[in-house]
């Protein structure tokens, strides 16, 4: 029978190793070991970008790219954008259950009662430009948090931790609708404890003159199912971030802060943003094959934007939802022009031998921007619509990070290829 290890033979020395293989991994402190004299530090994985490298085990969230498979917790992703509500998939990914309704409508009713924030934290939010960056705002007062609630740093207390992790989900609608009030120059909305929390948020950034908001129920549902989607996905860069910046016990506030620095960046949170530019680039439905020619080419400045993925080889199972979604968004707000380029882009790519080898299919961020755009929202609001709901992402794979008997702070090796050794020489003796 053979057995689960993998046999390496070091060409240098001639000496053989056997290495344990546990969940189709090998430990890489395991190849320590092998070296070419006892001076020798040991052989190590390099692997920029963590290609191929896991760096945790969770419990949390599945992916197979190449058969387009999302679960969290086990149950696909499809199934709970169909069936389920935000906040039934933020208790899912916290606990590892799905709720009773006794235990949704206590969860419910501990998110819907910590959604105020303090008048500080508002006054703190006032001081910004009023042409700051939303998403610069939103980072910002999450890390500021951890000053109101001093407590957060005892990570080790459960009840202390979970309390904390209720905040910021909480919380996180709240400030994200303060940094938009504050952009567009409007007082800001206090929440709204008897509405849902997607329509609590909308009610915060829509309400104007008047005590009452009501939603409209196709617009909620679809910002709910956008949640849903967007809630976590496994060891993506804000995740890794709010892992690697947890690891060194600092309190939540701040690890979920740099997760919200980490979305920033146009190469994570900003990729729906990027989409709606080179929809508006190509302007009309008859030059999508130009376009498409200019991408094959290899043109400076051409780049196929919302297809291709890190992890997903395959059509990403978000997007199908999406898909469904936006056609119930625009038989409300009317369709965005920018539709009809964005299904001819897709007909022809999925049919174009060029993008199918290259296992290039769209992705989540292909059709999310056209619908937050139908509804209302800025191309600078897009990446914190996202912060929020990944926020139950971060928070629940922080704790799992936190009650990993296995986590160390986090500490990468490196190759060193600077200068050798060498002695120092005096100001004067230097040459240009």
């Amino acid at each position: 029978m053979p057995k689960d290890s993998l046999t390496i033979t070091d060409n240098r020395t001639g000496k053989t190793y056997e290495i344990p293989i546990e969940n189709g991994c090998i430990r890489t402190d395991a190849l320590r070991q092998i070296k070419v004299d006892e001076k020798d530090f040991g052989l190590m994985g390099y692997d920029p970008a963590f290609l191929n490298t896991a760096n945790t085990k969770s419990a949390i969230t599945f992916i197979d790219g190449d058969r387009g498979i999302l679960e969290y917790r086990g149950y696909p992703i499809e199934q709970l954008a169909e069936k389920s509500t935000f906040l039934e998939v933020a208790y899912l990914l916290l606990n590892g259950e799905l709720p009773t309704k006794e235990e949704l409508d206590e969860f419910t009713h501990t998110i819907t009662h910590h959604t105020y924030v303090h008048e500080n934290v508002k006054r703190f939010m006032e001081g910004f430009r009023y042409d700051a960056h939303p998403m610069s705002m939103v980072a910002s007062t999450v890390a500021a948090l951890s000053a109101f609630y001093p407590e957060a740093k005892n990570i080790k207390d459960a009840k202390i931790r979970r309390i904390q992790m209720m905040r910021l989900i909480a919380k996180m609608p709240t400030i994200a609708a303060f940094a938009y009030r504050h952009s567009v120059g409007q007082p800001y909305v206090y929440p709204d404890n008897e509405l849902s929390y997607v329509g609590n948020f909308l009610a915060m950034l829509k309400k104007i003159g008047t005590n009452t908001y009501k939603p409209h129920p196709v617009l909620e549902r679809a910002l709910d199912v956008l949640f849903i989607l967007h809630a976590d996905h496994e060891q993506n860069c804000s995740t890794t971030s709010v892992r690697t910046v947890g690891s060194s016990q600092v309190d939540p506030y701040s690890a979920v802060s740099a997760g919200v620095d980490a979305l920033y960046g146009p190469l994570h949170g900003g990729a729906n943003e990027a989409v709606l530019r080179m929809l508006r680039e190509i302007g009309h439905v008859s030059k999508v094959p130009e376009f498409i020619a200019k991408v094959k080419s290899g043109e400076a400045g051409s780049r196929l934007m919302g297809f291709g993925h890190r992890v997903y080889k395959s059509y990403d199972p978000r997007a199908k939802v999406i898909k469904r979604i936006a056609d119930e968004v625009f038989e409300v707000t009317g369709k965005n022009p920018l539709l009809d380029i964005a299904l001819e882009l897709e007909r022809i790519a999925l049919s174009d031998d060029y993008f199918v080898k290259r296992k290039l299919y769209p992705n989540v961020d292909f059709y999310s921007g056209l619908i937050y755009e139908a509804m209302g929202f800025s191309a600078d609001f897009f990446t914190v619509l996202f912060a929020i709901p990944r926020t139950v992402g971060w928070v629940a794979q922080w704790e799992e990070m936190v009650l990993d008997p296995e986590q160390k702070i986090a500490r990468p090796r490196q190759i060193y290829i600077g200068p050798k050794r060498r002695d120092f020489v005096p100001l004067e003796q230097r040459k240009k």
